[in-house]
């Protein structure tokens, strides 16, 4: 049974909007460190040049996944959503209920 594109551009959609607003709520934490050593201390400073790397590392994961459900969004629009890309076949459905962005079959995706 083909998944309903339906129902899956509405969870791809609420998805995106939460990745989206994940990303402008971090924001803050990507910026610049300032380093003025009369303000921070030397520790304090690499804390936080180790929080804003790991808040840019966190952003490419969200933008990564955005990508991806654009890709899947494209692929409803286009009428392409389910098909694996590699061999054409049907995606099962279970699978495209667990991730609705998924682009291979498991065959293909091992």
């Amino acid at each position: 049974m083909a998944p309903d594109p339906i129902k899956a551009k509405a969870t791809l959609t609420a998805r995106r909007e939460e990745v989206q607003r994940l990303s402008d709520n971090s924001a803050e934490a990507r910026d610049t460190v300032t380093l003025d050593q009369t303000s921070v201390g030397r520790l304090s400073r690499m804390d936080a040049l180790q929080q804003q790397a790991m808040a840019e590392a966190t952003e490419r994961q969200r933008a990564a996944e955005l990508a991806r459900i654009d890709a899947a969004l494209n692929r409803i629009k286009d009428d392409d959503y389910g098909y694996c890309l590699n061999c054409g076949e049907e995606i099962a459905e279970k699978r495209m209920e667990i991730d609705p962005a998924a682009t291979h079959c498991i065959k293909c995706a091992m």
